[in-house]
């Protein structure tokens, strides 16, 4: 078990030296980058998409998956979910710039 935990240790200490990330932030930001991909998918934008191109998105969305339209409200918050979450990104970009 001791050898174990000197192997993980290790393991976390090469990997920050490496890229100065320990291993479970690398983890995160796959993660984070997973549920990006899924939310440009939804709304069917591309990456470099501006804020103006991802609410225009979103209103196309919107627009197909309404309740009144025959839609359901879980669609709706995914939609919402996905705006929300591409804008934060843009948002922390632009911090970034700042």
């Amino acid at each position: 078990m001791g050898k174990l935990v000197t192997l993980v240790l290790l393991g976390s200490l090469l990997c920050k030296a490496l890229s100065g990330h320990w291993p479970w932030e690398l983890w995160q930001k796959g993660e984070q980058s997973q549920k990006e991909a899924q939310a440009r998918g939804l709304l069917g934008v591309n990456r470099q998409a501006t804020r103006a191109e991802i609410v225009d998105a979103h209103r196309r969305q919107i627009a197909r998956v309404h309740p009144d339209r025959g839609g359901t409200n879980e669609a709706v918050h995914a939609a919402n979910a996905a705006r929300d979450l591409l804008l934060a990104r843009l948002d922390r970009i632009e911090a970034g710039r700042a």
